[in-house]
């Protein structure tokens, strides 16, 4: 070999020495991902969007995932334990989620995927600009709910009793009964709220649920009620009225109707903010965004248990239609 190949094989190898050197010494970002159940197909559409921006598990970021397996009291050690690792940005969703992100850091961006309105929680000084270390998506649970109750009247336009499923104890409680109330004035609906523990003895849930003399049941969007469709499943079963709740739960729970945000889409268009952050944006300064997409899912299934006759009308509009 000549010298003067020599030198330049030499030379290349040596700058492709030091060009992996530099690589393998840059550190590479990382997600803390912390959520009440368990993995589940929201969370590979949160993955998958990341690699639709670039960001690519294993390679240009580091995604730490963590779950309750349902059980929210679990949520605070998460995000201090992803906090100790120093992650990058901290995402998160649902209420106890928030909560539990807010306790955990005051300076490590938060991503809120979903939750309840920030600025009301004073969390933030208002959805254009934030002003602390968490942004995201929020959307307004107590509106959402009077919303259900009127979705379920048009249904069942024979319902005067709606029963409220609420999870005992949430703090959100009091606000969705408000707005539910003034709907059902309205409507001449009286309502009449069911309040059950999660987690607790199902058997008592059940038999609370059970007892109640309603002709319509609304399932509010408490966490616990997302993450355990068994038990909303049995829960419907045993009220045996027409039921709407978000539309996970009716596709998982077997709630008459769902309506509600696509979770999922919101899954998705949360790493739009992660992006952001990560490529150096200051949460403070990234406008908390509400849904533009919802969904209206039918379940048939519930429809013939229930001898209810669903008009081909509304199977039309509706986004899913469970057979």
């Amino acid at each position: 070999m000549k010298r003067r190949e020599f030198i330049t094989l030499s030379g290349g190898a040596w700058a492709w020495a030091t060009a992996a050197r530099a690589q393998q010494g840059k550190r590479i970002p990382r997600i803390g991902l912390f959520l009440p159940p368990p993995r589940n197909s929201e969370v590979d559409a949160f993955l998958v969007a990341l690699r639709g921006l670039g960001w690519i598990e294993g390679e240009n970021v580091h995604v730490e995932y963590r779950d309750a397996d349902g059980d929210d009291t679990r949520l605070s050690a998460l995000a201090v334990e992803l906090v100790a690792l120093g992650v990058d940005v901290l995402v998160t969703a649902t209420f106890p989620g928030v909560l539990a992100a807010h306790h955990a850091t005051t300076t490590i961006p938060i991503v809120i995927i979903v939750g309840p309105d920030l600025v009301t929680l004073g969390l933030a000084a208002s959805m254009a600009h934030p002003g602390g270390n968490m942004t995201g998506q929020t959307f307004f649970l107590t509106e959402l709910a009077a919303k259900r109750l009127e979705v379920l009247a048009s249904i069942a336009p024979s319902m005067s009793r709606a029963g409220v499923l609420l999870q005992r104890g949430n703090p959100l409680n009091d606000g969705t009964m408000s707005a539910m109330m003034k709907a059902a004035q309205a409507m001449k609906v009286e309502l009449r709220p069911i309040e059950v523990s999660i987690p607790g003895d199902p058997g008592d849930a059940l038999s609370t649920a059970g007892s109640a003399a309603v002709d319509g049941l609304v399932i509010t969007d408490a966490n616990a009620f997302v993450t355990n469709s068994s038990l909303v499943a049995a829960i419907v079963d045993k009220c045996h009225v027409p039921s709407i709740a978000a539309p996970i739960v009716a596709s998982r729970g077997g709630a008459l109707v769902g309506y509600g945000v696509d979770f999922t889409a919101m899954f998705r268009h949360a790493t739009v903010f992660v992006d952001k952050i990560l490529k150096g944006a200051n949460p403070a300064d990234i406008p908390i965004e509400q849904p533009t997409q919802f969904k209206t899912v039918i379940n048939l299934k519930t429809a013939k248990a229930l001898g209810l006759e669903i008009p081909q009308a509304v199977q039309v509009r509706a986004d899913e239609v469970i057979e």
